[in-house]
């Protein structure tokens, strides 16, 4: 458990800007910062950060909160697990206790996978540097590869021992679970014990964007032609490989810097290009390169150069990597390398200066890398000239933005010696088969699950979630925002009283009795009671700061309304004023609304239950009901009166 004081401190020291800096590229516009969602792919950026009210928010996908969420919300961590990583960002000590029997039993599986993954990880990297088999055999290899030990210790490399089942047996040892350790592909059941399933070979650990060890790839050491050369985790609920990258919390800030990654296709091509100075980049570690894993470099930057070996493998991984960068709204370049070498061999055989001047020389854009190639090989014969006019054509046509289109085909012209026309005519029909394919997909498509940031499933009857939660969520806001701020109100007497914002709102709900729907919400209006109770008043940051993060996260999106009225936005001659200037009318208004809309639910339950009564002839219950409905509907009446403009 960490205690109230140090959570606390945690909050405090937490910066916005500097938290979600660490996974997206931000630009200050204006007094808040904005860059590309990292939960939903876009093509305009919507994710805004304000270092002021310390939250986040897309208006894309409604994704953010304070950093806590953030954190909890991208690395599919626990609200403690999200604190402890905070807590170690900025040097904020946790005394934690060992945890009891049961105490590890409630612990969920994903936290135990994961401290599994930490724990086998420390166990890989003591085992290379402090073992003698570890030091003979693995320090041995990385020493032959020039690996020095400054790389060793950025990226925590490792061996596992050639004896069988040492890691399991240590493991288990430790109180870990043969079961979770064979998900994890740690440990191989066999036919008659369990085995490493790592065993003698060195270790690359795959590090997540906050630094935990969530997989392993693993380089034999032997020879022999039968025995893979490699040995990655297979799928687990920590390692989802389509949408991870190796070496992408090594190269992240670089990255940014630069803003540019270069792209390569193994664990050693990584590391040595580290050690040569170049560290923004990283490697789709052993699998084709996909679409999350571009998806993941896009967040830094939209610049990428795919640095792949100069023999045939080499270049058909770069020409299906290159449609599959423009397809994200990248920009992509290629570097080949001389034949024979790869990014690891070639980086060891240059200086820092010779190997950026040859990757500066070398790199082409894809019309003229793919132009390159393929003219290479058609040579004079035309049918091939013109198949190489398509493929070019093809990888055009997944480049989304239209001006940058017309560039590449005035590009290919001249190249490939084709006309304009030509060349639009195929492009229109390249354009048409992938919109005709797209609309095909999103008319199958299953029905859409939403998922909502609580397990509270808030009831809304007939009459849908948006007839009472806008008005609900408007309320808090002017509760929470502006909790503290004075209202002059007309009484029923046609006098004007002074009261808090705050004050008027549980005033006016409270003595009708009414409560939210939202269950969220409701506990957040209890909240802000209880508080204004105690101490007279509204605290924003108390919301925003919440150890409960499903209440935080709901009053960070409350707060971070998008559409706010403009400080005297005029137009036309009209005069708009800013949303805190209105509060005299817009809460009334809205109080208004929302009884009129809880009379109103009230006063169809009230005509089922008599049609429901007259079937079973309960003459009284039916007239104590209709006396009620009276009441309700006098009171509708007299509202409908008094709402004078309501602006949305």
């Amino acid at each position: 458990m960490i205690d109230q004081q140090t959570i606390g401190r945690i909050l405090d020291a937490a910066d916005i800007v500097d938290v979600v800096g660490d996974f997206v590229t931000l630009k200050k516009r204006g007094v808040n910062y904005i860059g590309s969602c990292p939960f939903h792919n876009e093509k305009t950026p919507s994710f805004t950060v304000s270092p002021s009210k310390g939250i986040c928010k897309c208006f894309g996908c409604g994704a953010g909160g304070n950093a806590i969420n953030f954190i909890m919300e991208l690395e599919n961590m626990s609200y403690p697990e999200a604190l402890k990583y905070l807590a170690h960002k900025y040097n904020i000590p946790i005394e934690e206790r060992e945890l009891s029997d049961d105490e590890k039993k409630e612990k969920s599986k994903l936290e135990s996978l994961r401290i599994i993954t930490e724990f086998a990880g420390k166990y890989f990297s003591n085992t290379l540097l402090n073992s003698e088999e570890g030091s003979a055999i693995g320090l041995s290899y990385f020493k032959e590869r020039q690996i020095n030990r400054a790389t060793i210790d950025k990226f925590q490399l490792g061996y596992c021992p050639n004896s069988g089942s040492a890691f399991t047996d240590y493991a288990k040892k430790n109180g870990y679970k043969e079961e979770l350790l064979i998900e994890l592909g740690l440990s191989k059941k066999g036919q008659y014990s369990t085995f490493d399933f790592f065993k003698g070979r060195v270790i690359f650990p795959i590090h997540n964007l906050s630094g935990h060890v969530i997989a392993f790839g693993g380089r034999t050491l032997k020879t022999n032609k039968d025995t893979a050369k490699y040995f990655n985790s297979p799928e687990s609920p920590l390692y989802h490989k389509s949408d991870v990258l190796y070496g992408i919390y090594q190269a992240k800030r670089s990255i940014t810097s630069a803003d540019k990654c270069y792209l390569v296709e193994g664990y050693t091509d990584v590391t040595s290009l580290h050690q040569a100075g170049i560290e923004n980049v990283v490697a789709s570690s052993g699998t084709a390169l996909t679409v999350g894993q571009i998806r993941l470099i896009k967040r830094f930057t939209h610049n990428i150069t795919i640095l792949y070996d100069g023999d045939a493998a080499g270049i058909k991984a770069a020409l299906k990597g290159i449609d599959l960068v423009l397809e994200q709204a990248m920009n992509v370049k290629v570097v080949l390398l001389p034949e024979g070498e790869d990014p690891d061999s070639f980086s060891k055989s240059q200086s820092h200066t010779d190997l950026m001047d040859y990757i500066n020389s070398q790199e082409k854009d894809f019309i003229h890398f793919k132009s390159e190639l393929l003219l290479k090989e058609a040579q004079n014969d035309p049918v091939k000239r013109a198949e190489a006019t398509r493929s070019i054509v093809n990888s055009i046509s997944k480049v989304p933005d239209t001006f940058l289109r017309t560039e590449y085909v005035r590009t290919t012209s001249i190249i490939m010696k084709v006309k304009e026309d030509i060349l639009n005519n195929e492009l229109r029909k390249k354009i048409h088969k992938i919109i005709e394919r797209e609309n095909k997909q999103q008319f199958n498509l299953p029905p859409t699950e939403v998922v909502t940031s609580s397990q509270k499933t808030p009831t809304y009857s007939e009459y849908g979630k948006d007839y009472f939660e806008t008005i609900e969520a408007a309320l808090l806001k002017y509760l929470i925002k502006y909790g503290s701020n004075n209202l002059e109100i007309e009484n029923d007497i046609h006098e004007f009283e002074t009261k808090t914002v705050a004050q008027y709102i549980f005033d006016e709900l409270m003595i009708d009795e009414i409560n939210f729907m939202n269950e969220i919400y409701a506990d957040i209006f209890l909240i802000a009671f209880e508080q204004h109770r105690k101490t007279g008043k509204i605290e924003q940051d108390f919301f925003i700061k919440h150890s409960d993060p499903h209440i935080s996260k709901m009053a960070s999106d409350i707060i971070a309304s998008k559409h706010e009225i403009s400080e005297l936005f005029s137009k036309q001659g009209v005069t708009v004023e800013k949303e805190d200037r209105k509060l005299s009318e817009l809460i009334p208004n809205n109080i208004i609304i929302y009884k009129s809309r809880s009379l109103n639910k009230l006063s169809k339950e009230y005509e089922q239950k008599i049609k429901t009564l007259s079937e079973e002839t309960d003459l009284d219950q039916i007239m104590e009901i209709q006396k009620k409905m009276i009441l309700v509907k006098s009171a509708l009446q007299k509202m409908s009166g008094l709402i004078h403009r309501v602006i949305p």
